[in-house]
């Protein structure tokens, strides 16, 4: 068939091939970075030094009796955990007291509640940064479990450099029999493509506060959280996406470094937690929403004219080239990353939502913009 030569099927053209070559320079330069990741040879350390894990709880007995002993249970020689029981109204107080019976090296901090006062994750966090003794800091949730009891040896050959202050590990979600769990699981993945893959390519932008480490002294030479303490979220992302360079960022890539949580069992509440999370990217630095701008935008694009020019009959060949090559593409690197992040059985249904992500980010990110501020309390 001859390509047409109409102006406009032209510059639709010209359009589908400027998405084309967008889109192939993410997945090209960074998603096939974290996909073929390979944990960096590291020389057995003869000195490990101390770690203090930070957990912040608030209502979470059930979770903290569940998953806690894992955390307590690491093959390492000297580490402490530090909870921060923070206005807890259920059993936490009693979960955590059973525990320090049986575990020496757990402490908790206690922030009672005051009717008068309401505060962010990050106040929690600074109580438990101040309580910790050693200067490596670890951070995860109440709600995770480390994937290996070699989690903080993995944490402590990642940060065995003297010009590594941010450790940034992978946090995934446990697996369920559904469809949400999938695409959570999914968007886990991805995203983690895309904050391990600018990372390799000297951007760093992001962490995730599930698996997450730093020292201490780097945490109060920078001040702290700094301008985003009054901010809700972000008490992971932005704190890295503030301080992080192309020097000091070192990554997890193994399977025994990854942490698993829950994931949420509802939309409700997996839309409630990712408007939270997408409230924090309004902070990013300019360069980093840019760049995270523009792969969903070109995505969206490309998926649009691709379907107005093959309704249209126009130069339906190159559009079909050009559709195989990008289908083949992120084929081998989803596939790749499926292996690397142990996400397996996601590969195949992968391929289906990488076109319903950006319009369902796009929905909550709008959404999220439009309800402004708002009166919730961080858990």
């Amino acid at each position: 068939m001859i390509i047409s030569t109409d102006t406009t099927h032209i510059v639709l053209l010209a359009l589908l091939f400027v998405m084309f070559v967008i889109q192939a320079w993410y997945w090209l330069g960074y998603y096939r970075k974290a996909a073929y990741a390979r944990p960096p040879a590291r020389a057995p350390q003869a000195i490990l030094p101390p770690i203090s894990v930070v957990i912040c709880a608030r209502n979470e007995a059930e979770n903290l009796a569940r998953f806690l002993p894992d955390v307590l249970r690491q093959d390492y020689p000297s580490f402490e955990v530090v909870v921060v029981n923070d206005c807890s109204e259920d059993n936490t107080f009693d979960v955590l007291g059973d525990l320090m019976k049986q575990y020496p090296h757990l402490k908790v901090s206690i922030i009672q509640k005051d009717p008068g006062f309401t505060h962010t994750k990050k106040l929690a966090m600074l109580i438990g940064i101040k309580a910790a003794g050693n200067d490596l800091l670890v951070f995860t949730d109440a709600d995770c479990r480390p994937a290996s009891p070699q989690w903080l040896r993995e944490v402590a050959a990642a940060a065995a450099s003297e010009k590594t202050d941010i450790v940034i590990g992978y946090g995934a979600y446990m697996p369920e029999k559904s469809l949400l769990n999938r695409y959570i699981r999914y968007e886990t993945m991805f995203i983690a493509m895309q904050y391990f893959g600018m990372t390799m390519a000297g951007k760093p932008y992001m962490g995730v506060g599930r698996n997450l480490a730093y020292r201490k002294s780097f945490f109060f030479e920078k001040g702290g959280f700094g301008p985003h303490n009054h901010i809700m979220s972000g008490d992971d992302d932005l704190f890295v996406n503030r301080n992080s360079t192309a020097e000091n960022c070192s990554l997890m890539t193994t399977h025994d470094s990854f942490t698993l949580s829950v994931a949420s069992g509802s939309i409700t509440d997996w839309m409630k937690q990712k408007r939270r999370h997408l409230s924090a990217a309004a902070y990013y630095r300019r360069e980093d929403k840019m760049r995270l701008f523009l792969e969903p935008f070109s995505r969206v694009s490309w998926y649009g004219l691709s379907v107005a020019m093959l309704v249209m009959l126009a130069s339906w060949p190159v559009v079909a080239l050009l559709a195989v090559t990008r289908l083949v593409m992120r084929s081998v690197i989803l596939k790749k990353a499926a292996g690397t992040f142990n996400e397996r059985q996601l590969w195949f249904i992968s391929l289906f939502f990488d076109i319903l992500a950006p319009f369902l980010t796009a929905f909550l990110y709008l959404t999220t913009r439009r309800k402004g501020k708002g009166r919730e309390t961080w858990k």
